[in-house]
C-alpha cells in the first residue's frame, strides 16, 4: 500500500491478512458484547473500572496507574510515561452518554385502561423512532436511606419488555399532513408498563377481625362480593397500584423513591451483527462507546509509553456537556492538581496543559448511501475507510467550533501513516445544511492541541446505529498509535 493511499483506503482491503481478520472479530465479539451490556453512564463506567482494576489501575494517585470515578457516570484515567509530567499528555476524551428517554420524578399514570410511565427525552432524538419497539428500563432508585436500588427490566428474554404505543394508520389522517415535529409530541412518549389490575378486595378480606361489618353481611350478598369496606379500600387506581406492588415486591421500593430516581428506557435486547457478511455492528448507543471502547482497548494494549497518557470519559456531552459530571465541569483540573501534586509537584499546570495533545473521540456521520444528496460528497466520510479527522464541527460559519491547527493535523499523518493506519478526512454534512458540537472546544481551552477523530456511523442517534467491524479496528490501533508516540 502505497504512504499517500492511506487517505483513501479501504480498512476492509488494509487489513485482508488472516491475522488481522482474527484480531479484528475477536475485537468486535467483545464490542458486541460490551454494547449488550452497557447501555447507561453508570454501567459503562463500571465495566471501564472493571476491565482498569484487572490490569492493576488503582485510585491512590502515588502510583504509576490511576483512575478516578466521579459520580459514578465520568472517570479519569491516567499512565505514567517515560517523559516527565510538564512535557504534556497524551489525552483521549470521550462521552459515555447517549441519547434515550428518561423516566419523569412522578412517572406513573393510568389512562384508558393501560398503565404508563412518563418521559422526557435527553439529547437529539428523532422521536418517531422510539415508538412500537421493545424497550427496557435501566437506571438506580435512591431510598431516603440513602440505599441505591440498581433497576434492570427487560433485558433477560424471560422478562416482559416495555414500548411506546404508535398510532394506527386508519386514524393518522391528520398526524400524516403534518411535520415531524408536529407529529410527534414529546408528552406523548408514555412507555407502556402494564394493563392487569390490582385485585379488588373482596368482603372477608376487608371484614376479617371487625365482627361488626361482618354480620352485617346480609345472605342475599354474593359470598366474594366486594363490601363497602372493601369498595373503600380499593385503589383509585387499580393498574397503577398493581404496578407500584410490583416494583416494591422486586426492587422494595414505593412511589416516593420515584422521586430521587434516575431511569432510562432504552432499546432493548443485545447488539447484534449486520449483513450478510456480518461486517456491521448494529446497536444502541454506539455514539459514542464505540470510542469509549475503542480508546479502553488501546490505553490498555500501549506499551511503554513515552509521553504520560490520560483517557476521560464523561457525561452529559449529548446535552451540551452540561452539569458536574460533564466537560465543562471543574472535574478534569482537579484530577490534575492531584496528579501533578503526585506525580511532579515542580510542574506548572498550564506548562502541562499547554504541551499536551489530545484527542476528542467522538463518532462522524458516515455518508448515507439513500442521502447523499445532504453530504458534500469530496468531504464527507465512507463507512469502512477508517477513523475520521474532523478539523472542525460546530454549525453555520464553524461557530461554536474547535479549528484544528494545521500543524497539528500534519503531526497526526504522520503517526497514523508511520504504522500503516487508515484514516479520512471529513466534516459534517454541507456547509449550511449541517454541523454538530463536542468536547473538543471545552478542553480546546486550555490551550492543548485538540481534534475530533472517531468512527464513521450510519444512522447516528437513531436506537440502532451501524459500525463497521473494519472501522472499529482501525481505530482501535489508531488511538493506540496516538498514545503510544
Amino acid at each position: 500500500m502505497d504512504k499517500l493511499d492511506f487517505e483513501t483506503t479501504n480498512c476492509w482491503e488494509a487489513y485482508a491478512g488472516d491475522e488481522h481478520q482474527a484480531a479484528m472479530r475477536e475485537l468486535a465479539d467483545r464490542y458486541v458484547d460490551f454494547l449488550s451490556r452497557c447501555k447507561t453512564e453508570r454501567e459503562t463506567v463500571d465495566y471501564v473500572v472493571t476491565r482498569l482494576r484487572a490490569a492493576g489501575y488503582t485510585e491512590n494517585f502515588a502510583h504509576d496507574k490511576v483512575y478516578r470515578v466521579f459520580k459514578g457516570k465520568t472517570v479519569f484515567i491516567a499512565r505514567k510515561g517515560r517523559a516527565p509530567l510538564s512535557q504534556g499528555l497524551r489525552l483521549i476524551g470521550a462521552h459515555a452518554d447517549t441519547p434515550r428517554l428518561d423516566l419523569k420524578q412522578r412517572p406513573l399514570q393510568e389512562q384508558a385502561g393501560i398503565g404508563q410511565a412518563k418521559t422526557h427525552y435527553y439529547g437529539g432524538i428523532r422521536k418517531y423512532q422510539w415508538l412500537a419497539r421493545p424497550l427496557a428500563l435501566h437506571g438506580v432508585v435512591v431510598k431516603e436511606s440513602g440505599e441505591s436500588v440498581r433497576v434492570t427490566l427487560g433485558e433477560d428474554p424471560a422478562e416482559p419488555v416495555f414500548t411506546i404505543a404508535d398510532l394506527l394508520p386508519h386514524l393518522a389522517q391528520k398526524q400524516a399532513g403534518q411535520t415531524i415535529a408536529d407529529a410527534f409530541e414529546g408528552e406523548k412518549l408514555n412507555i407502556v408498563l402494564g394493563h392487569r389490575p390490582m385485585p379488588k378486595p373482596t368482603s372477608e378480606a376487608a371484614t376479617e377481625g371487625n365482627g361488626a361489618d361482618a354480620s352485617a353481611a346480609t345472605s342475599e350478598t354474593p359470598p366474594d362480593a366486594p363490601s363497602d369496606a372493601a369498595k373503600k379500600d380499593a385503589p383509585k387506581d387499580p393498574i397503577k397500584a398493581r404496578m407500584l406492588a410490583l416494583l416494591n415486591e422486586k426492587y422494595g421500593i414505593r412511589e416516593e423513591d420515584l422521586y430521587s430516581a434516575e431511569l432510562q428506557a432504552v432499546p432493548a435486547g443485545p447488539a447484534r451483527y449486520v449483513g450478510l457478511d456480518g461486517s456491521l455492528v448494529g446497536g444502541y448507543g454506539q455514539d459514542d462507546r464505540i470510542c469509549v471502547f475503542a480508546a479502553l482497548e488501546a490505553l490498555l494494549a500501549a506499551e511503554n509509553p513515552q509521553q504520560p497518557q490520560c483517557v476521560l470519559f464523561w457525561d452529559k456531552e449529548e446535552i451540551g456537556s452540561e452539569g458536574s459530571t460533564g466537560a465543562k465541569s471543574r472535574f478534569f483540573e482537579y484530577c490534575m492538581e492531584d496528579l501533578i501534586a503526585a506525580w511532579q509537584p515542580a510542574a506548572r499546570f498550564s506548562d502541562v496543559m499547554l504541551a499536551t495533545r489530545a484527542l476528542s473521540a467522538d463518532v462522524h456521520a458516515a455518508m448515507d448511501p439513500d442521502w447523499q444528496e445532504l453530504h458534500e460528497k469530496l468531504n464527507a466520510a465512507v463507512i469502512g475507510h477508517g477513523p475520521c479527522f474532523c478539523k472542525f464541527t460546530g454549525h453555520r460559519g464553524k461557530y461554536e467550533a474547535n479549528d484544528a491547527h494545521p500543524e497539528y493535523v500534519g503531526w497526526l499523518r504522520g503517526v497514523l501513516n508511520g504504522r500503516r493506519i487508515p484514516w479520512q478526512m471529513a466534516e459534517l454534512g454541507r456547509v449550511d445544511g449541517g454541523g454538530g458540537g463536542t468536547v473538543a472546544m471545552y478542553l480546546a481551552a486550555y490551550g492543548m492541541d485538540i481534534i475530533d477523530f472517531g468512527p464513521a456511523v450510519l444512522s447516528m442517534h437513531s436506537p440502532f446505529e451501524l459500525a463497521s467491524v473494519a472501522d472499529l479496528y482501525a481505530t482501535r490501533l489508531a488511538y493506540t498509535a496516538f498514545l503510544e508516540k
